[in-house]
């Protein structure tokens, strides 16, 4: 089976198992991530996030991010307000309903890994993590 297939599979799973934590909220897994990323990077200190940020931490284009803010706002999930150090900017915010909620993403996404690598060893599972953060390092560089 061709690598690029073996990929294929991992992530269809992975997202479905994903959507279904994430169906329970309302959300698409896609949403709840990018939800995740501006909950992590607020907790994180980032003073102001934009659109752009979150476009280039989940690798995603401009009219799909903005689709997704404007889903997670028209929830509740996310407040987009003018930037006060660029006017051409909204900075996006978690409301008090999605404050931390990285934590809880980081716990399904530990729990679906478990789940996926139930066979493996300790060792297995985490030369897996490592290798995976290889080949992100690899993309990013390019």
């Amino acid at each position: 089976m061709p690598f690029g297939l073996k990929v294929a599979i991992i992530n269809r799973a992975f997202r479905k198992k994903l959507d279904e934590k994430a169906s329970t909220m309302g959300l698409t897994s896609v949403q709840l991530r990018v939800l995740g990323s501006v909950s992590r990077l607020e907790e994180a200190g980032v003073a102001e996030i934009h659109q752009n940020d979150l476009e280039r931490v989940e690798h995603v284009t401009h009219p799909a991010m903005t689709k997704h803010l404007q889903r997670l706002e028209s929830k509740g999930l996310i407040s987009c307000v003018p930037s006060s150090q660029d006017r051409r900017y909204k900075r996006i915010l978690c409301t008090e309903q999605s404050k931390g909620i990285h934590h809880m993403i980081l716990a399904q996404d530990e729990e679906v890994l478990a789940e996926l690598c139930k066979n493996f060893t300790a060792e297995q599972k985490e030369m897996l993590v490592q290798l995976a953060d290889r080949l992100i390092e690899n993309i990013e560089a390019e």
